[in-house]
């Protein structure tokens, strides 16, 4: 039964689903030496494009994400492990009627290297949703990550409505914290100039490791588009996106992830086959 269906009818309450995965260096390449999976989140073979990282696609529960449902995605990397992630499509938060959706992403990165560059996140009206993204860093370890998030569904003139948001960021290296945000949304943040701006797309893309060099080839991609913010606290790198399309804020921050990667990894980027579909 489609969970939103069941849900209006009484019937539903929520999946629970985990899935931990675990990446380490074997001879010359990553390797995806540990899953473990409970429900419905499931990843599909990895593949290495490449050559030493890793490559993988995370699939979330059939038909999207509804009220009740909680999930939690925990991933390791062990020393000298490299690993991309990403999404084959958009993840979708339907409306709630009631129970709250949660879910929570938790990445290790011991002295290795991640990238989470996941499609977008469409949140349904009236959608009521805790995503919280937890980041802990050891060593010199390198992380490079996007959200991309979608309030309603602007190419049908479909509005966000009175739904609620709640997205929360920690960035730590050895315990120490590097970023640390939180964003609460609900209807009356959409408007006004200290809010939204009634732009229904906000996104941010975070890079460790970088320098002021770094910056201004991140600030040359991303240009003097009124929303458009690239700052650099320490060596984080913080760059934001708010507009009215998805597809603009992926391109741009493709755009800045082409630019700064062989910088902060040593390597050009390769894009995932799965954007190519």
């Amino acid at each position: 039964m489609n969970p939103t269906v069941a849900l209006q009818q009484g019937g539903w309450s929520g999946w629970e689903a985990s899935l931990e995965l675990g990446f380490e260096r074997r001879a010359e390449r990553t390797v995806l030496a540990q899953r473990r999976q409970r429900g419905p989140l499931a990843v599909q073979r990895t593949f290495h494009p490449e050559g030493d990282t890793c490559h993988l696609y995370l699939l979330h529960p059939p038909g999207g994400v509804a009220g009740g449902d909680r999930l939690v995605i925990d991933t390791r990397l062990k020393p000298g492990a490299r690993a991309l992630v990403t999404t084959p499509g958009a993840t979708k938060f339907y409306n709630s009627i009631g129970p709250e959706a949660s879910q929570l992403q938790r990445f290790s990165i011991d002295e290795g290297c991640l990238e989470w560059l996941p499609q977008e996140n469409i949140f349904f009206p009236d959608a009521a949703v805790d995503l919280g993204t937890e980041i802990d860093l050891r060593g010199n370890a390198r992380y490079i990550g996007w959200e991309i998030h979608c309030l309603g569904r602007p190419v049908i003139n479909e509005h966000f409505g009175a739904g609620r948001l709640l997205f929360t960021t920690s960035l730590r290296r050895d315990g120490k914290p590097l970023l640390l945000e939180r964003l609460a949304v609900d209807g009356a943040s959409l408007s006004g100039t200290a809010t939204l701006r009634d732009q229904p797309v906000i996104a941010t893309l975070v890079a460790t490791g970088a320098d002021k060099a770094v910056l201004e080839n991140a600030r040359k991609i991303a240009g003097v588009e009124t929303y458009n913010g690239v700052t650099l606290l320490g060596d984080v790198l913080v760059c934001r996106y708010l507009g009215d399309s998805t597809e603009q804020a992926r391109k741009l921050f493709v755009a800045i992830w082409k630019q700064i990667r062989p910088g902060l990894i040593g390597k050009e980027a390769v894009l995932p086959r799965i954007w190519a579909t």
